[in-house]
């Protein structure tokens, strides 16, 4: 089974038994920071990985980590099937499927906006308030500034780049006069 298909099925579970708990965002919250803290701490994620270190061991550190994060009973319990499973390496994909499953059943887009300059607050919400009449849907927006686009936005939503930063026009023109 191919890894994508593996973290979507994990997903996928995970869902179910969020939705039937009525626990959608807390799970969505707690495997986002589960899954943030294994990629920083690469010598825990490695151990846990590791199919020579005891299974019995890195139970005990799983559960220090859920006591440590103060996680729901039911994501300790996930958590541990992935372990004995040998699962856990699919931890940042699962995390990542889950929380498109997880936006679709509560009709949430994520939107990546980058601005050449800070955004005002007021200015995010016009940006937020255009993109949900356009989608139909609530919107969460990420805004992240780069000077190189030197003026204009671009925004990302359902894994399509609409370009409209000065960058981007200049070089269209200076493609355009390249070609004669």
């Amino acid at each position: 089974m191919s890894n994508s298909a593996i973290s979507i099925r994990y997903a996928k579970a995970l869902l179910n038994i969020a939705s039937e708990e009525k626990q959608v965002e807390q799970y969505a919250d707690e495997l986002a920071g589960i899954a943030a803290v294994l990629k920083r701490e690469d010598l825990l994620r490695l151990l846990l990985d590791s199919p020579t270190f005891p299974l019995e061991k890195k139970t005990a550190m799983m559960h220090d980590i859920i006591e440590q994060m103060q996680l729901s009973t039911g994501m300790g319990k996930f958590l541990d099937l992935l372990l004995q499973k040998g699962r856990i390496t699919y931890l940042p994909q699962i995390d990542v499927n889950y929380r498109k499953f997880a936006d679709e059943l509560s009709g949430v887009v994520r939107a990546k906006v980058t601005a050449a300059n800070k955004l005002t607050k007021k200015r995010a919400e016009e940006i937020k308030s255009g993109l949900e009449k356009q989608t139909g849907k609530h919107v969460v927006l990420n805004i992240e500034t780069d000077e190189s686009l030197i003026g204009g936005l671009q925004a990302e939503i359902g894994g399509k780049l609409f370009d409209g930063s000065v960058k981007t026009q200049l070089k269209r023109i200076a493609d355009t006069l390249a070609k004669g």
